[in-house]
Protein backbone atom coordinates (compact mmCIF):
# COMPACT_ATOMS: atom_id res chain seq x y z
CA UNK A 1 0.00 0.00 0.00
CA UNK A 2 1.47 3.39 -1.09
CA UNK A 3 0.33 5.26 1.70
CA UNK A 4 2.42 6.04 4.24
CA UNK A 5 5.38 4.58 2.60
CA UNK A 6 7.81 7.51 2.74
CA UNK A 7 7.26 7.74 6.47
CA UNK A 8 7.51 4.16 6.97
CA UNK A 9 11.08 4.53 5.06
CA UNK A 10 12.41 7.56 7.32
CA UNK A 11 11.12 5.37 10.28
CA UNK A 12 13.16 2.08 8.62
CA UNK A 13 16.22 4.65 8.75
CA UNK A 14 15.73 5.72 12.27
CA UNK A 15 15.73 2.12 13.19
CA UNK A 16 19.04 0.58 10.94
CA UNK A 17 20.46 3.74 12.55
CA UNK A 18 20.01 2.74 15.90
CA UNK A 19 17.85 5.71 16.60
CA UNK A 20 14.58 5.31 18.82
CA UNK A 21 11.87 7.94 20.11
CA UNK A 22 13.94 10.61 22.19
CA UNK A 23 12.97 11.92 25.36
CA UNK A 24 12.91 15.47 24.42
CA UNK A 25 12.11 14.89 20.51
CA UNK A 26 12.33 17.37 17.56
CA UNK A 27 11.33 20.38 19.31
CA UNK A 28 9.04 22.52 16.75
CA UNK A 29 7.33 25.03 19.47
CA UNK A 30 4.30 26.55 18.28
CA UNK A 31 3.80 30.10 18.95
CA UNK A 32 -0.29 29.70 20.01
CA UNK A 33 -2.89 31.95 20.71
CA UNK A 34 -5.67 30.47 22.42
CA UNK A 35 -6.34 33.64 24.27
CA UNK A 36 -7.16 37.11 23.40
CA UNK A 37 -9.31 38.50 20.84
CA UNK A 38 -8.52 36.21 18.42
CA UNK A 39 -9.30 32.63 20.25
CA UNK A 40 -11.95 31.96 18.16
CA UNK A 41 -10.49 30.93 15.13
CA UNK A 42 -7.04 30.42 16.88
CA UNK A 43 -8.20 27.16 18.70
CA UNK A 44 -9.35 25.17 16.14
CA UNK A 45 -6.29 25.53 13.90
CA UNK A 46 -3.97 25.12 17.09
CA UNK A 47 -5.81 21.77 17.66
CA UNK A 48 -5.77 20.49 14.26
CA UNK A 49 -1.88 21.13 14.27
CA UNK A 50 -1.94 19.99 17.58
CA UNK A 51 -3.77 16.74 16.56
CA UNK A 52 -1.48 15.72 13.24
CA UNK A 53 1.55 15.65 15.49
CA UNK A 54 -0.46 13.36 18.18
CA UNK A 55 -1.25 10.74 15.42
CA UNK A 56 2.13 11.07 14.12
CA UNK A 57 3.77 10.28 17.66
CA UNK A 58 0.96 7.64 18.26
CA UNK A 59 0.60 5.72 14.95
CA UNK A 60 4.60 6.37 13.76
CA UNK A 61 6.43 6.49 16.72
CA UNK A 62 7.00 9.91 15.59
CA UNK A 63 8.88 10.96 12.04
CA UNK A 64 11.82 8.60 11.70
CA UNK A 65 11.64 6.79 14.75
CA UNK A 66 11.95 10.22 16.57
CA UNK A 67 8.77 11.84 18.68
CA UNK A 68 7.85 15.32 18.03
CA UNK A 69 7.80 18.17 20.34
CA UNK A 70 5.11 20.49 19.91
CA UNK A 71 4.50 22.33 22.89
CA UNK A 72 2.53 25.73 22.57
CA UNK A 73 3.72 28.69 23.86
CA UNK A 74 0.76 31.44 24.45
CA UNK A 75 0.87 34.38 23.06
CA UNK A 76 -2.42 35.77 22.96
CA UNK A 77 -1.61 37.02 19.37
CA UNK A 78 0.59 39.67 20.97
CA UNK A 79 3.89 40.78 19.19
CA UNK A 80 5.38 41.42 22.49
CA UNK A 81 4.37 38.06 24.10
CA UNK A 82 5.49 36.79 20.79
CA UNK A 83 8.61 37.61 20.92
CA UNK A 84 9.05 36.42 24.07
CA UNK A 85 7.88 33.02 23.41
CA UNK A 86 10.43 32.93 20.48
CA UNK A 87 13.15 33.52 22.81
CA UNK A 88 12.05 31.39 25.26
CA UNK A 89 11.78 28.24 22.75
CA UNK A 90 14.34 29.20 20.42
CA UNK A 91 17.64 27.05 22.23
CA UNK A 92 16.34 23.86 21.31
CA UNK A 93 13.77 24.63 18.29
CA UNK A 94 13.97 23.12 14.84
CA UNK A 95 11.71 25.44 13.49
CA UNK A 96 9.39 28.53 14.73
CA UNK A 97 5.92 28.98 14.27
CA UNK A 98 4.89 33.29 15.12
CA UNK A 99 1.70 32.93 13.52
CA UNK A 100 0.74 36.89 13.94
CA UNK A 101 1.97 38.84 10.87
CA UNK A 102 3.65 41.13 13.40
CA UNK A 103 5.67 38.78 15.50
CA UNK A 104 6.92 37.36 12.11
CA UNK A 105 8.28 40.41 11.04
CA UNK A 106 9.88 40.81 14.70
CA UNK A 107 11.03 37.60 14.33
CA UNK A 108 12.68 37.98 10.54
CA UNK A 109 15.92 39.07 11.38
CA UNK A 110 16.75 37.17 14.47
CA UNK A 111 16.53 33.84 12.30
CA UNK A 112 19.51 34.98 10.58
CA UNK A 113 21.64 35.35 13.37
CA UNK A 114 20.03 32.06 15.18
CA UNK A 115 19.61 30.17 11.88
CA UNK A 116 16.00 28.74 12.85
CA UNK A 117 13.85 28.55 9.54
CA UNK A 118 10.26 30.41 10.49
CA UNK A 119 7.46 28.37 8.89
CA UNK A 120 4.23 30.74 8.58
CA UNK A 121 1.79 28.98 5.82
CA UNK A 122 -0.42 31.50 4.28
CA UNK A 123 0.48 34.87 6.35
CA UNK A 124 3.49 36.54 7.11
CA UNK A 125 5.22 38.87 4.90
CA UNK A 126 4.69 37.95 1.12
CA UNK A 127 8.22 39.20 -0.43
CA UNK A 128 9.50 36.06 2.37
CA UNK A 129 9.24 33.57 -1.06
CA UNK A 130 11.92 35.21 -2.27
CA UNK A 131 14.10 32.45 -0.72
CA UNK A 132 17.73 34.02 -2.13
CA UNK A 133 17.21 36.58 0.61
CA UNK A 134 14.91 35.09 3.43
CA UNK A 135 17.01 32.48 3.40
CA UNK A 136 15.34 31.26 6.44
CA UNK A 137 11.44 31.92 6.22
CA UNK A 138 9.26 29.81 4.43
CA UNK A 139 5.32 31.07 3.92
CA UNK A 140 4.02 28.51 1.80
CA UNK A 141 2.10 27.55 0.25
CA UNK A 142 0.52 30.80 -0.41
CA UNK A 143 1.35 34.31 0.15
CA UNK A 144 -0.98 37.19 0.80
CA UNK A 145 -0.07 38.60 -2.35
CA UNK A 146 -1.10 35.99 -3.66
CA UNK A 147 -4.91 35.55 -2.19
CA UNK A 148 -5.14 39.16 -3.46
CA UNK A 149 -4.33 38.11 -7.14
CA UNK A 150 -6.78 35.37 -6.98
CA UNK A 151 -9.79 37.29 -5.24
CA UNK A 152 -8.65 39.80 -8.37
CA UNK A 153 -8.64 37.31 -10.89
CA UNK A 154 -11.89 35.79 -9.63
CA UNK A 155 -13.88 38.94 -9.26
CA UNK A 156 -12.60 40.11 -12.97
CA UNK A 157 -14.33 36.69 -14.04
CA UNK A 158 -17.43 38.22 -12.75
CA UNK A 159 -17.08 41.05 -14.44
CA UNK A 160 -14.90 43.63 -16.16
CA UNK A 161 -12.89 45.60 -13.06
CA UNK A 162 -12.55 48.66 -15.06
CA UNK A 163 -14.21 51.88 -13.28
CA UNK A 164 -15.40 49.59 -10.42
CA UNK A 165 -14.98 50.12 -6.75
CA UNK A 166 -13.26 48.13 -4.45
CA UNK A 167 -13.93 48.69 -0.68
CA UNK A 168 -10.68 47.32 1.25
CA UNK A 169 -12.16 46.79 4.52
CA UNK A 170 -9.00 45.36 6.57
CA UNK A 171 -7.77 45.10 10.37
CA UNK A 172 -5.26 47.90 11.14
CA UNK A 173 -2.77 45.99 11.71
CA UNK A 174 0.32 44.42 9.83
CA UNK A 175 -1.65 41.68 8.90
CA UNK A 176 -4.56 43.86 7.17
CA UNK A 177 -1.92 46.34 5.12
CA UNK A 178 0.24 43.30 4.07
CA UNK A 179 -1.73 42.96 0.36
CA UNK A 180 -1.94 46.89 0.06
CA UNK A 181 1.58 47.61 -1.91
CA UNK A 182 -0.07 44.74 -4.62
CA UNK A 183 -3.42 46.14 -4.30
CA UNK A 184 -2.54 49.06 -5.32
CA UNK A 185 -0.61 48.20 -8.18
CA UNK A 186 -3.21 46.36 -9.58
CA UNK A 187 -6.01 49.37 -9.20
CA UNK A 188 -3.78 51.45 -10.93
CA UNK A 189 -3.29 48.87 -13.94
CA UNK A 190 -6.73 47.38 -14.11
CA UNK A 191 -8.62 50.67 -13.52
CA UNK A 192 -10.53 50.18 -10.50
CA UNK A 193 -10.90 52.47 -7.59
CA UNK A 194 -9.73 51.52 -4.42
CA UNK A 195 -11.27 52.11 -0.81
CA UNK A 196 -9.05 50.73 1.73
CA UNK A 197 -10.97 51.42 5.17
CA UNK A 198 -9.31 50.27 7.80
CA UNK A 199 -11.08 48.40 11.42
CA UNK A 200 -8.81 49.49 14.92
CA UNK A 201 -8.33 46.51 17.49
CA UNK A 202 -10.70 48.14 19.38
CA UNK A 203 -12.88 48.34 16.47
CA UNK A 204 -13.50 44.86 15.47
CA UNK A 205 -16.55 44.08 17.41
CA UNK A 206 -18.52 48.12 16.63
CA UNK A 207 -17.74 48.70 13.08
CA UNK A 208 -20.77 50.99 12.24
CA UNK A 209 -18.31 53.27 11.22
CA UNK A 210 -16.84 51.75 8.67
CA UNK A 211 -20.31 50.23 7.51
CA UNK A 212 -21.82 53.75 7.84
CA UNK A 213 -18.97 54.55 5.04
CA UNK A 214 -19.43 51.25 2.63
CA UNK A 215 -23.18 52.16 3.11
CA UNK A 216 -22.29 55.71 1.95
CA UNK A 217 -19.50 55.24 -0.97
CA UNK A 218 -21.61 51.99 -2.69
CA UNK A 219 -18.77 49.82 -3.49
CA UNK A 220 -19.15 47.22 -6.25
CA UNK A 221 -17.15 44.33 -4.01
CA UNK A 222 -16.00 44.68 -0.58
CA UNK A 223 -12.90 42.29 0.24
CA UNK A 224 -12.81 41.79 3.63
CA UNK A 225 -8.99 41.32 5.28
CA UNK A 226 -9.87 40.52 8.75
CA UNK A 227 -9.12 38.21 11.40
CA UNK A 228 -10.71 36.79 14.75
CA UNK A 229 -13.68 38.66 16.11
CA UNK A 230 -13.58 41.52 13.35
CA UNK A 231 -14.92 38.90 10.53
CA UNK A 232 -17.64 38.32 13.19
CA UNK A 233 -18.60 42.41 13.32
CA UNK A 234 -18.28 42.60 9.60
CA UNK A 235 -20.18 39.39 8.24
CA UNK A 236 -23.04 40.72 11.05
CA UNK A 237 -23.10 44.41 9.88
CA UNK A 238 -23.19 43.52 5.91
CA UNK A 239 -26.24 41.23 7.28
CA UNK A 240 -28.07 43.99 9.27
CA UNK A 241 -27.25 46.87 6.63
CA UNK A 242 -28.13 44.13 3.53
CA UNK A 243 -24.97 44.27 1.57
CA UNK A 244 -24.93 41.87 -0.80
CA UNK A 245 -23.22 38.99 0.59
CA UNK A 246 -22.20 37.42 -2.74
CA UNK A 247 -20.12 40.83 -3.38
CA UNK A 248 -18.12 40.58 -0.47
CA UNK A 249 -14.65 37.98 -0.75
CA UNK A 250 -12.51 37.62 1.95
CA UNK A 251 -8.96 36.27 2.38
CA UNK A 252 -8.67 32.59 3.77
CA UNK A 253 -8.53 34.01 7.83
CA UNK A 254 -12.12 35.41 7.17
CA UNK A 255 -13.48 32.27 5.95
CA UNK A 256 -14.43 30.51 9.40
CA UNK A 257 -17.95 28.44 9.74
CA UNK A 258 -18.60 29.66 13.07
CA UNK A 259 -18.24 33.23 11.82
CA UNK A 260 -20.88 32.48 9.05
CA UNK A 261 -23.34 30.49 11.52
CA UNK A 262 -23.89 33.60 13.52
CA UNK A 263 -25.82 35.07 10.72
CA UNK A 264 -26.79 31.55 9.12
CA UNK A 265 -29.17 31.82 5.78
CA UNK A 266 -28.41 35.54 5.90
CA UNK A 267 -24.82 34.60 5.05
CA UNK A 268 -26.13 32.97 1.69
CA UNK A 269 -23.39 33.77 -1.12
CA UNK A 270 -20.66 35.25 1.32
CA UNK A 271 -17.09 33.74 -0.57
CA UNK A 272 -13.68 33.53 0.58
CA UNK A 273 -10.81 32.45 -1.07
CA UNK A 274 -8.47 29.52 0.43
CA UNK A 275 -5.96 27.05 0.22
CA UNK A 276 -7.08 23.99 2.33
CA UNK A 277 -10.68 22.18 2.21
CA UNK A 278 -12.08 19.70 4.84
CA UNK A 279 -12.87 16.62 3.78
CA UNK A 280 -14.22 14.62 6.29
CA UNK A 281 -13.54 10.85 3.91
CA UNK A 282 -10.25 11.59 3.82
CA UNK A 283 -7.87 9.03 5.05
CA UNK A 284 -5.66 11.59 7.82
CA UNK A 285 -9.24 12.18 9.61
CA UNK A 286 -9.74 8.67 10.18
CA UNK A 287 -6.34 8.05 11.65
CA UNK A 288 -7.00 11.35 13.37
CA UNK A 289 -10.03 10.07 15.04
CA UNK A 290 -8.69 6.09 15.72
CA UNK A 291 -5.34 7.53 17.49
CA UNK A 292 -6.24 10.76 18.92
CA UNK A 293 -9.84 11.91 18.98
CA UNK A 294 -11.18 8.42 20.70
CA UNK A 295 -7.58 7.67 22.82
CA UNK A 296 -9.05 10.99 24.54
CA UNK A 297 -5.74 13.04 23.43
CA UNK A 298 -7.84 15.80 21.73
CA UNK A 299 -9.05 19.27 22.87
CA UNK A 300 -11.02 19.68 19.52
CA UNK A 301 -14.93 18.18 19.06
CA UNK A 302 -17.04 16.91 15.94
CA UNK A 303 -18.40 20.48 14.99
CA UNK A 304 -15.38 21.76 15.12
CA UNK A 305 -13.65 19.28 12.91
CA UNK A 306 -16.02 19.37 10.08
CA UNK A 307 -14.52 23.02 9.72
CA UNK A 308 -12.08 25.17 7.73
CA UNK A 309 -10.11 26.39 10.05
CA UNK A 310 -9.71 22.31 12.12
CA UNK A 311 -8.68 20.88 8.79
CA UNK A 312 -6.19 23.96 7.76
CA UNK A 313 -4.35 23.25 10.80
CA UNK A 314 -4.24 19.45 10.13
CA UNK A 315 -2.85 20.81 6.49
CA UNK A 316 -0.14 22.67 8.48
CA UNK A 317 1.05 20.42 10.16
CA UNK A 318 1.41 18.09 7.12
CA UNK A 319 3.34 20.66 5.89
CA UNK A 320 6.04 20.99 8.44
CA UNK A 321 6.02 16.96 8.90
CA UNK A 322 6.52 16.89 4.85
CA UNK A 323 9.21 19.33 5.39
CA UNK A 324 11.07 17.22 8.63
CA UNK A 325 10.70 13.48 6.38
CA UNK A 326 13.14 15.15 3.39
CA UNK A 327 15.17 16.82 5.80
CA UNK A 328 15.98 13.32 7.24
CA UNK A 329 15.87 11.17 4.07
CA UNK A 330 18.69 14.12 2.76
CA UNK A 331 20.58 14.39 5.95
CA UNK A 332 20.54 10.51 6.61
CA UNK A 333 19.53 10.70 9.80
CA UNK A 334 16.66 11.43 12.06
CA UNK A 335 17.75 13.44 14.55
CA UNK A 336 18.19 16.59 12.35
CA UNK A 337 18.98 20.50 12.96
CA UNK A 338 17.63 23.52 12.54
CA UNK A 339 19.98 23.70 9.61
CA UNK A 340 18.68 20.44 7.87
CA UNK A 341 14.64 20.88 8.37
CA UNK A 342 15.71 24.68 5.85
CA UNK A 343 16.75 22.50 3.19
CA UNK A 344 13.50 20.34 3.96
CA UNK A 345 11.46 23.28 3.79
CA UNK A 346 12.84 24.44 0.83
CA UNK A 347 12.80 21.20 -1.21
CA UNK A 348 8.90 20.19 -1.04
CA UNK A 349 7.41 18.72 -3.71
CA UNK A 350 3.24 17.93 -2.83
CA UNK A 351 2.23 16.37 -5.57
CA UNK A 352 -1.04 15.12 -5.86
CA UNK A 353 0.42 11.05 -5.59
CA UNK A 354 2.25 12.30 -2.07
CA UNK A 355 -0.48 13.98 -0.80
CA UNK A 356 -2.66 10.91 -1.72
CA UNK A 357 0.24 8.88 0.38
CA UNK A 358 -0.50 10.75 3.09
CA UNK A 359 -4.03 10.67 2.91
CA UNK A 360 -4.63 14.42 2.31
CA UNK A 361 -6.59 14.04 -0.91
CA UNK A 362 -8.46 17.33 -1.79
CA UNK A 363 -7.64 19.07 1.42
CA UNK A 364 -4.58 21.08 -0.39
CA UNK A 365 -3.18 22.29 -3.74
CA UNK A 366 -0.30 20.05 -4.64
CA UNK A 367 2.70 22.57 -4.44
CA UNK A 368 6.84 22.93 -4.72
CA UNK A 369 9.44 24.80 -3.37
CA UNK A 370 13.17 25.22 -4.08
CA UNK A 371 15.82 28.02 -2.34
CA UNK A 372 14.59 30.52 -4.28
CA UNK A 373 10.90 29.92 -4.01
CA UNK A 374 9.71 29.57 -0.17
CA UNK A 375 6.09 29.86 -1.13
CA UNK A 376 5.25 27.34 -3.23
CA UNK A 377 2.35 29.83 -4.97
CA UNK A 378 -0.37 26.75 -5.09
CA UNK A 379 -3.04 28.40 -5.93
CA UNK A 380 -6.75 28.58 -4.19
CA UNK A 381 -10.32 27.93 -4.29
CA UNK A 382 -13.35 29.90 -3.56
CA UNK A 383 -15.28 28.85 -1.09
CA UNK A 384 -18.86 30.00 -0.78
CA UNK A 385 -21.11 29.43 2.01
CA UNK A 386 -24.53 27.80 1.12
CA UNK A 387 -26.47 28.46 4.52
CA UNK A 388 -24.72 26.36 6.53
CA UNK A 389 -20.99 25.41 5.43
CA UNK A 390 -18.60 26.35 2.72
CA UNK A 391 -18.68 24.71 -0.51
CA UNK A 392 -16.19 25.05 -3.11
CA UNK A 393 -17.55 27.46 -5.82
CA UNK A 394 -14.54 26.89 -8.07
CA UNK A 395 -11.69 25.00 -9.76
CA UNK A 396 -8.23 26.00 -8.31
CA UNK A 397 -7.17 29.18 -9.17
CA UNK A 398 -3.39 30.60 -10.13
CA UNK A 399 -2.02 33.62 -8.51
CA UNK A 400 -0.80 36.19 -11.15
CA UNK A 401 3.12 34.54 -10.35
CA UNK A 402 4.54 37.33 -13.07
CA UNK A 403 3.30 40.05 -12.02
CA UNK A 404 3.68 39.09 -8.05
CA UNK A 405 7.33 37.64 -8.25
CA UNK A 406 8.58 41.56 -9.63
CA UNK A 407 6.84 42.65 -6.78
CA UNK A 408 8.68 40.34 -4.48
CA UNK A 409 11.93 40.57 -5.84
CA UNK A 410 12.16 44.36 -5.74
CA UNK A 411 9.93 44.73 -1.64
CA UNK A 412 13.15 42.27 -0.87
CA UNK A 413 16.00 43.88 -1.95
CA UNK A 414 14.03 47.06 -0.32
CA UNK A 415 13.82 45.31 2.90
CA UNK A 416 17.75 44.09 2.18
CA UNK A 417 18.90 47.48 1.96
CA UNK A 418 16.80 49.02 4.69
CA UNK A 419 18.14 46.06 7.14
CA UNK A 420 22.00 46.00 5.50
CA UNK A 421 24.29 44.12 6.19
CA UNK A 422 21.55 41.73 4.93
CA UNK A 423 22.87 37.95 4.63
CA UNK A 424 21.64 37.03 0.63
CA UNK A 425 22.43 33.62 -0.66
CA UNK A 426 24.69 34.18 -4.08
CA UNK A 427 24.39 30.50 -4.97
CA UNK A 428 20.80 30.66 -5.04
CA UNK A 429 19.44 31.26 -8.36
CA UNK A 430 15.95 32.55 -9.38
Amino acid sequence: MKQFKRLAAVAALGALMGTTAMAEGLSTPNLAYRTGPFAATGIPIMNGQADYMAMLNARDGGIGGIAIDFSECETGYNTEKGVECYEKTKGSAIVTQPWSTGITLQVLPKTNVDEIPILAPGYGFSPMADGAVFQWAFNTPLSYWDGASIILKYLSEMGDLNGKKVAFLHLDHPFGKEPLPYLEMKAEAMGFELLPIPVGLKEMQNQSAQWLQIRRERPDYVVLWGWGAMNAGAITEAAKTKYPMENILGVWWAGHDADLKLVGEDGKGYKSVSWSFPNPDAPVMADVKKYVIDAGKSQTNPEEMEGVFYSRGLVISAILAEGIVVAQEHAGKPDISASDLRWGLENLNLTEERLEELGLTGMVPPFSTSCSNHTGHSGGWILEWDGAKFVKASDLIMPDSEAISELEMAKAKEYAEANAPWPVNEDCQM
